[in-house]
């Protein structure tokens, strides 16, 4: 048997012997306390769990899933506003002191979309989904990119891959230029807000996204309505604004968009792109593909669709048209808190948006629901005479799919309150079947790692840390595998593609996490009128099963971080996560100088040229500057620094937790100012010469992908090749980090300090 297939085995031998206590599921050593729990505390903790898991029922959020769904609900729609309402409602039923918060955002919606193909053959796109008998979408918005600016524009039409800097360059390779063409780019590769701005950054005057069937559709089962996967009109709906940039409103950076807010003038928004975009099906993309003619496309570029994938320009010539209606609209938000007994000037805060972009079962409903579970059985626990020791604030963003507006807009609003207080933000975007995955702050890795082993798998009856491993054994990455062999704690995975958890993370530098199940669904109607009840129920988590397992798993993050004796933040895992980062970073830099060196080689001495089919030619790839040694010792010394005060810390707080965490008043208050600020300190000054939006250090946004990288400042500069940046910005994350590490070891002599 293959030596993973056989560790494998072995988990699960005990994990399905009939009559086998739960507790025997796992090959582990025996559980670790809670971190930041005495032992007493922790029992308690614990019962009180117990009872939470038994208040959270799957009928509830099946009712209220088919309520929040049963109209479209974008921001700015009656059904939002109700939506809103509804919500505010419950929370006030079970106890919370609950407001709505009004933002005022633009938000433009569509007035005129249309494609046509004008030669060699005339074809009108449909732009349109059509109606199922299950659906709820009527006076849904059509498909639309939201932000594309008006404009009509006429001109051939060129395919481009996913529309990334390097697809780009290939076309360039293969002499075709876009300038003043209309480009066509498939879903996939990055944040979709950038296909239209790099595009135009190549002089395209107009962009068209469709979704291939490869990733979406009929290439990965039936569509719906037999599978769960993406029909033939289907239509992703999303924004285009350039997040990365800055999150929420386009009209107000870093400022909150109330009533009385100083608005830049449209023109002067740097997130809204420069030429019209307009999302399209694949049913619609295949008249367009099947007319172009040129080079055939790489076989990377090929997808699923029942032809031969060129890349143009022409012979097909199209015309897109966009207007929209340019309007502010009303973001609500709803705020729900329960005041905390003994530190209530400590923040915990759990989010989740409710504007969608039609129905939005999946998303993002699946995890509200979720979050409305927590939220109503921990109001249950609250009329019981049960209180957290610190404040929970419950949160239904609105405006996140058009651009986290409503997220975005209170944490900058409420940006000085928030750093006092904040003391970690937990988030959710959408729920399905299978195995749990959090993102998240390393320094969070413990205290999920533990919720992990206290949740049970609907589906098998072991622990989803179990169940994970089991997975991370077979399918995970190289590293993954190695851990789960070893029985080690996996680590969180790395944040992507921002979602409300990105303006707590690094615009106020708060520790985050985003948490979901999934794996097991079929889902390919992300962001279409097909996100329905109906489709949930069917393909996603019928019987809602998964959504009691959020409810569990996320809860007991909420509450053992509102209940703990000291926050249960672990700074060892964070090092570690550092370190391997670093050295990620050192070997892309040392491959990227090898390729470099080999490829000048190459075009020096014609081996492109001598390789190349002339009948089908590619020109050799430009001479790259030689890339420099970069010393990374800075950061590697400054996370050797901290991997030593962080093993310090843990030191001392096991011999707290031993003697009970009895500290007086003043340490312990004192000992959770220090934890609950550590995070800032890893935050650029505010007299910092980069003014960026995003001031958190060690996370922020590619330039390039959209998603969210570790060391910005550092990969960023890579990325472009820009390596007296790329110097600088490892001076400047070593210095966060070793401002970072200071806060700790102020933790740790607090634990110290004898009476």
């Amino acid at each position: 048997m293959h030596p993973i297939r056989s560790a494998l085995a072995a988990v699960l031998s005990l994990a399905l012997v009939p009559d086998t206590p739960v507790i025997a599921a796992s090959a582990a050593p025996p559980a670790a306390p809670l971190h930041g729990f005495s032992s007493a505390h922790a029992a308690e903790e614990q019962a009180l769990e117990a009872r939470f898991d038994a208040l959270v029922k799957a009928d509830d959020q099946r009712d209220w899933m088919q309520r929040l769904t049963d109209k479209p609900h974008p921001v700015g729609s009656p059904a939002g506003k109700e939506n809103a309402e509804f919500i505010a409602g419950l929370f006030r039923s079970w106890g919370y002191d609950t407001r709505i918060e009004e933002f005022q955002v633009l938000f433009p919606t569509p007035k005129l979309r249309l494609l046509e193909m004008t030669a060699p053959t005339r074809f009108t796109a449909s732009l349109s989904e059509p109606v199922l008998a299950d659906d709820h979408s009527e006076g849904a918005l059509p498909p639309y990119n939201a932000y594309s600016p008006d404009g009509d524009v006429s001109a051939e039409l060129v395919y481009v891959n996913m529309g990334r800097p390097q697809d780009y360059a290939d076309l360039e390779r293969r002499g075709i230029d876009v300038r003043g063409k209309i480009v066509l780019a498939r879903y996939g590769g990055g944040w979709r807000g950038l296909k239209p701005k790099v595009a135009a950054e190549h002089g395209a005057i107009g962009c068209i996204v469709f979704s291939d069937p490869r990733p979406f559709g009929f290439f990965e089962g039936d569509v719906y309505p037999t599978g769960g996967w993406l029909p033939e009109y289907g239509v992703q709906r999303g924004s285009m604004l350039d997040t990365t940039l800055y999150d929420g409103d386009p009209l107000t950076p870093s400022v909150g968009a109330t009533g009385n807010a100083v608005r830049l003038p449209r023109e002067a928004a740097q997130t809204i792109p420069r030429i019209p975009v307009q999302p399209i099906s694949y049913g619609d993309a295949l008249p367009l593909l099947k007319a172009l003619a040129g080079p055939i496309a790489p076989a990377e570029w090929r997808g699923g669709l029942p032809l031969t994938y060129h890349l143009g320009p022409g012979p097909a010539r199209v015309h897109l048209a966009i207007a929209s209606d340019w309007r502010m609209v009303t973001a609500y938000d709803v705020i729900a808190r329960l005041t905390g007994s003994e530190h209530p000037e400590q923040w915990i805060l759990r989010g989740n948006h409710h504007d969608a972009w039609v129905q939005g079962a999946s998303d993002p409903v699946s995890a509200l629901v979720a979050l409305l579970g927590e939220a109503k059985a921990m109001g249950a626990l609250a009329k019981q005479g049960w209180r957290p020791k610190r404040t929970i604030l419950f949160a239904a963003w609105d405006g996140e799919e058009a651009g986290l507006l409503g997220s975005a807009e209170w944490a900058e609003t409420h940006a000085a309150e928030l750093g006092e207080h904040l003391a970690a933000y937990i988030n959710s975007d959408g729920n399905s079947r299978g195995f749990p995955g959090t993102i998240g702050t390393a320094n969070l890795t413990t205290l999920v790692q533990q919720a992990y082993r206290d949740v049970i798998d609907p589906e098998t009856g072991v622990s989803v840390a179990v169940r994970l491993r089991a997975s991370a054994l077979l399918d995970g990455t190289p590293d993954e595998q190695r851990l789960a062999g070893e029985d080690k704690p996996l680590p969180l995975k790395p944040f992507s593609i921002g979602t409300d958890y990105s303006s707590f993370l690094a615009f106020l530098g708060v520790p985050s996490l985003d948490a979901g199940y999934g794996g097991e669904e079929e889902y390919g109607v992300y962001h279409t009128s097909y996100d329905s009840f109906a489709h949930f129920n069917r393909f996603v988590d019928p019987g809602f099963r998964y959504g009691v397992a959020l409810s569990q798993t996320t809860g007991r993050i909420v509450l053992r971080l509102a209940g703990a004796d000291v926050l249960p933040l672990d700074f060892v895992p964070f090092a570690a996560t550092l370190d391997a980062s670093v050295k990620r970073l050192a070997r892309r830099v040392d491959g990227l100088r090898e390729e470099t060196v080999e490829t000048n080689q190459r075009i020096a001495d014609n081996t492109y040229k001598l390789a190349d089919d002339p009948l089908h030619p590619v020109q050799p790839p430009k001479i790259q500057e030689p890339v420099p040694a970069l010393d990374f010792t800075p950061l590697q010394t400054a996370v050797a620094r901290l991997a030593k005060s962080a093993a310090a810390y843990a030191a001392a707080l096991d011999r707290a937790t031993a003697a009970g965490l009895a500290l007086p008043t003043d340490r312990r208050n004192e000992l959770d100012r220090i934890l609950l600020r550590a995070e800032r300190a890893l935050l650029r000054p505010e007299d910092s010469p980069d003014h960026s939006w995003y001031r958190h250090q060690l996370y922020a946004p590619s330039l390039t992908t959209g998603s969210f990288v570790i060391f910005p400042a550092v990969q960023n500069a890579i990325e472009q090749r820009t390596w007296p940046d790329a110097k600088a910005g490892i001076a400047s994350t070593a210095h966060a980090i070793d401002a970072y590490t200071q806060q700790v070891d102020a933790a740790t002599a607090v634990l110290e300090r004898h009476p």
